[in-house]
């Protein structure tokens, strides 16, 4: 009889191919650029007065809300790969969610076109650039904090792995499948009643939630394989920038650029703290 470990990676490693897939990576890039053109014609016949009332009480009349429709889809991809990422190191897993915080930043960013009118005056605009401003420096702030901490994480010393390895990187495949069957039930029901409704429901801050617990999983679960101090606090300190990525997800206003970039400094700073004080195995 096949083990636990050994029916979750049989399980986990087809899908993760499946997605990895030259050909499913080209699918899902070709349907972001039909959906964004889509939606600006959805629009576009919404502003026209073509669309059936069931159509036009859920489509926006503002051309800009294709941009916003584009980067979700984006999102949705990057989010994904996070899920197909947790097995592997918590530094890496962490990496990934920094880069979807800076999607999500300059996604926010191009929100504030929503409020302006079609065509864009410059007079208009003026109280749309400051936001639009503090949420594009935020999410390059963060990128370029990314580079650093990806440097620093190609530099290191690499450990050899221990008996400990395969049960733990086995049992953080079988939590990656339960989140994306999380993410695939809630993302539809959001969708769902999204459409019902009339109003768009959030997806991104209640799926980070649900991320948290499962990190916080994994580093109780770290604790069991690598009780060393440094590697408690390590795996710990990772556990609390995404929190602080928690946060900045649903702060308002600056507060949000400012609270990710403060996540991307305390990542970086644990990572090389930790790195450069961690004794010799």
């Amino acid at each position: 009889m096949p083990t636990f470990y050994e029916l979750t990676t049989n399980l986990f490693d087809p899908v993760h191919a499946f997605w990895e897939n030259r050909k499913t990576r080209r699918a899902v890039s070709v349907t972001q650029v039909v959906a964004f053109l889509l939606g600006i014609i959805g629009i576009e016949l919404n502003t026209q007065g073509l669309l059936p009332p069931a159509l036009a009480h859920i489509t926006p009349s503002s051309h800009f809300y294709a941009i916003n429709l584009a980067f979700t889809l984006v999102l949705i991809q990057e989010v994904v790969d996070l899920i197909f990422v947790l097995p592997c190191s918590i530094s890496k897993s962490l990496g990934k969610q920094l880069e979807i915080l800076s999607l999500i930043l300059l996604r926010d960013a191009f929100k504030e076109l929503v409020n302006l009118h079609e065509p864009i005056v410059l007079v208009d605009s003026l109280t749309v650039v400051a936001p639009m401003l503090g949420d594009g420096v935020g999410a390059l702030l963060v990128f370029v904090g990314l580079g650093f901490y990806y440097r620093h994480h190609r530099r290191r010393a690499k450990v050899p792995p221990g008996p400990w390895l395969y049960p733990f990187v086995a049992f953080k495949k079988f939590l990656a499948l339960l989140l994306l069957v999380f993410f695939l039930v809630y993302g539809l029901w959001v969708t769902w009643q999204s459409a019902v409704d009339g109003t768009p429901h959030h997806f991104f801050p209640v799926f980070y939630t649900v991320l948290i617990f499962s990190d916080i999983l994994i580093v109780l679960l770290s604790h069991t394989y690598q009780p060393a101090f440094h590697s408690v606090f390590r795996n710990s300190g990772f556990a609390l920038a995404t929190l602080l990525i928690r946060f900045a997800l649903g702060a308002p206003g600056y507060y949000a650029p400012l609270l990710g970039v403060i996540a991307m400094a305390f990542a970086f700073g644990i990572s090389v703290g930790c790195d450069a004080f961690t004794p010799d195995p």
